[in-house]
């Protein structure tokens, strides 16, 4: 049983699920953890060919404090993720509970720099950004689930971006989340870059990641939408090159209302946060929107797909 006297630890919660279930993991257990969720791949894949290398799943990680409330939220947690069971398996709930002086070392073990691609490295803010030697830095603070390049799915947008590249162009990224794609298409040469996103809280958060970045001004996020950058009047209203890593289901809805109209002609749209079981449907949904399918890149049980405006 769980002391309640000690205040100053940590509850590590951590499961082993498949790739296909890890969001809806995370989603459970970030309603619990107010630090934050990590996703750890537990697959690696070839970065030159993208073809995967199955080494296991993918685990999800996260702290819950150890105050009076510790119990309920572990019953809390425990019968959400017993629940989300029975609609596909899901692996056992393990704990270990971590001192506080030691909880964020235990964090920071599990979220290491990451080579993607060719030139990239994502590098977590409390790494020396020299480790990069000649790589392309792009430095986060890992307070989302999402969008610190440990998802498969964050991994894939980033070495499509990289692939397709965006040097002298203009970026939208819609759903931008942590910034993380924003600021890797700086990185890689963009000449002006707008990120948006529904969730208001994002945007903090961005702007933190584009100053950790040396990005101040340089990026210029807002909340909004796919439809708000259509009402613009600036030359950001279009782009050459358009991001989304976002959920199948919102990316459909987004390309029957107008996400194809973002990109500019002879531009490129890179979708994300696709399964591989969902991919048809956003195939569909690109082509009746006049976009032609280029390339598909995949690890786990998710895709990102690669279109073409012609």
């Amino acid at each position: 049983m769980l002391l309640v006297a000690e205040l100053k630890n940590w509850l590590e919660a951590s499961l082993v699920c498949s790739g296909e279930l890890a969001e809806a993991v995370a989603e459970v257990f970030s309603r619990y953890a107010p630090d934050g969720v990590l996703i750890n791949s537990l697959t690696t894949f070839d970065q030159q060919d993208y073809e995967e290398k199955p080494t296991g799943d993918t685990q999800v990680v996260a702290y819950l404090p150890m105050d009076e409330q510790v119990e309920r939220t572990r019953r809390q947690l425990e019968e959400a993720i017993w629940h989300l069971g029975q609609i596909a398996p899901v692996g056992q709930l393990e704990y270990q509970i971590i001192a506080d002086q030691n909880w964020m070392d235990s964090w920071k073990e599990r979220y290491q720099p990451l080579e993607l691609g060719e030139n990239l490295m994502v590098l977590p803010a409390w790494v020396d950004p020299a480790i990069a030697d000649g790589k392309l830095p792009i430095i986060i603070s890992p307070d989302m689930a999402f969008g610190t390049g440990t998802h498969p799915s964050t991994q894939l947008c980033l070495i499509a971006l990289e692939k397709y590249g965006c040097q002298g162009k203009n970026v939208l990224d819609i759903g931008c989340g942590s910034g993380i794609l924003s600021i890797a298409a700086v990185r890689l040469g963009a000449e002006r870059v707008l990120g948006v996103d529904y969730d208001p809280i994002a945007i903090p958060s961005c702007e933190r990641n584009a100053a950790l970045n040396g990005m101040e001004g340089r990026i210029l996020f807002e909340v909004g939408t796919h439809s708000d950058i259509l009402s613009r009047s600036d030359d950001l209203k279009q782009a050459p090159v358009v991001l989304a890593n976002i959920l199948a289901h919102i990316l459909v809805k987004m390309l029957e209302t107008g996400l194809a109209d973002t990109v500019a002609p002879d531009g490129i749209l890179i979708l994300g946060g696709i399964l591989d079981t969902q991919a048809e449907s956003v195939i569909q949904a690109a082509s009746q929107s006049g976009l032609s399918l280029i390339d598909t890149l995949t690890e786990q049980d998710w895709v990102v797909l690669v279109f073409k405006k012609f």
